[in-house]
């Protein structure tokens, strides 16, 4: 078992507590923006184009932002980065809190996504340099994967209820306040993980792209990432307008593909340092695509159904999780010198794959149907399994 990283002296629990948060956060400020979108044009004197650019901008800034920091947290450590990014994402939220101005509302929106993906790029980093090789980074990696799944499904509920009772500008500060706690805890207790310049001579980000491993591992996450993303997008019009579930029904259905996954964390640990990460890949692959032969096969049987929509998604859940747990590690191997940079273009690549992809499917089949995630899931997991077949770059069974 590879020696743990000096510096970092948390256990398990304590290093979740610690970068939870930061995963979480970034996540949270977009999905409990949701329900006060149809307000937002009369609250800004704006029009509904400019508010839409608000979430727009977000996303866009909330990926692109990976690109500028990872290769920047390599040069000048992890540490900062983090501790900047949660500064701008507070400063940003409280901003917001109090702007009534659309330009400046749209600026701080921009910033806001910018500081959420340092902070991003800094966390992975520092779990790629603590737990590269540890089988408590498929624990951290996993359990990530389960709790974003959670900010969707709660997210838009939690923004409902505070708008509800302290009025839309509680929602940012709200955004403040958590990052706020974050902050000071990150402020005490996160060291510098990275490397120094003396310990890894470092390459041109761009070989990363050159891997066989890095492709095959991030699309595995694709995989899994946008088969919750396609469920995300139609389980609304299966669920409530074909199935006929009220909003609070639905909210419980939705929730139990979530806990499907927090279960699932459980024994991944197990699995990885039994079957090695490329076995895990391919177990994690055909439980997806056993998943969609699941949905298509209760899409063919009828209408929609507990049993016919969301037990199919249990399964998936699972191959989420189990995949998850492995990804990064199998795509980021070998790429210590430049961790940062690896770390940022992985997340780029998969959720190019993610929005592309699963928007393609969604746009293309009927959205009110299990279709476009039986397409998205069984047409990325037969990609995955080819290319995991191949056994080249590295792919070898004995990759643990």
């Amino acid at each position: 078992m590879p020696a743990k990283n000096p510096v970092w002296g948390h256990c398990l629990p304590s290093a979740l507590l610690l970068m939870a948060p930061f995963d979480i956060l970034a996540s949270l400020a977009m999905d409990i923006y949701l329900p006060i979108v149809p307000i937002m044009p009369a609250a800004l004197g704006t029009s509904a184009s400019v508010v839409q650019l608000t979430l727009s901008l977000y996303m866009v800034m909330l990926g692109v932002g990976q690109i500028i920091f990872g290769p920047l947290s390599d040069r000048v450590g992890r540490r900062p980065i983090l501790i900047g990014g949660a500064v701008v994402f507070l400063f940003a939220s409280l901003g917001l809190a109090a702007s009534s101005n659309a330009v400046i509302f749209l600026a701080l929106r921009f910033l806001q996504a910018a500081g959420a993906s340092a902070c991003l790029v800094a966390t992975f980093a520092t779990v790629r340099d603590v737990y590269a090789e540890r089988p408590e980074g498929a624990i951290i990696y996993s359990l990530f994967s389960a709790m974003l799944a959670f900010v969707p499904a709660l997210g838009p509920v939690a923004g409902a209820l505070i708008a509800d009772h302290f009025g839309w500008r509680a929602i940012f500060v709200t955004l403040g306040l958590l990052m706020t706690g974050a902050l000071v805890h990150a402020a005490w207790r996160w060291p510098e993980t990275r490397q120094t310049p003396q310990e890894l001579a470092r390459r041109p980000a761009i070989t990363v792209l050159g891997s066989y491993a890095f492709w095959t591992y991030t699309a595995g996450f694709g995989t899994a990432m946008g088969s919750f993303f396609v469920f995300f997008s139609t389980a609304p019009r299966v669920l409530i307008d074909r199935a006929g579930y009220s909003p609070l029904a639905f909210s419980l259905a939705f929730a139990t593909a979530a806990l499907a996954m927090m279960v699932a964390t459980r024994f991944v640990p197990g699995r990885v340092e039994r079957w090695g990460r490329l076995g895990c890949l391919r177990r994690a692959m055909v439980t997806i695509l056993a998943g969609a032969g699941l949905l298509a096969a209760g899409e063919i049987m009828g209408a929609p159904s507990w049993w016919s929509f969301l037990a199919p998604m249990w399964v998936i859940a699972v191959g989420i999780v189990l995949v998850g747990g492995i990804a990064a590690n199998g795509a980021l191997e070998g790429f210590d010198d430049i961790a940062g940079a690896a770390v940022a273009l992985y997340f780029c690549v998969q959720s190019l794959m993610v929005g592309i992809g699963g928007t393609l499917v969604v746009l293309v089949l009927p959205g009110d149907t299990a279709w476009p995630l039986v397409a998205y899931a069984a047409g990325m997991a037969s990609l995955v399994l080819l290319l995991a077949g191949a056994k080249r770059g590295g792919l070898v069974e004995a990759d643990a």
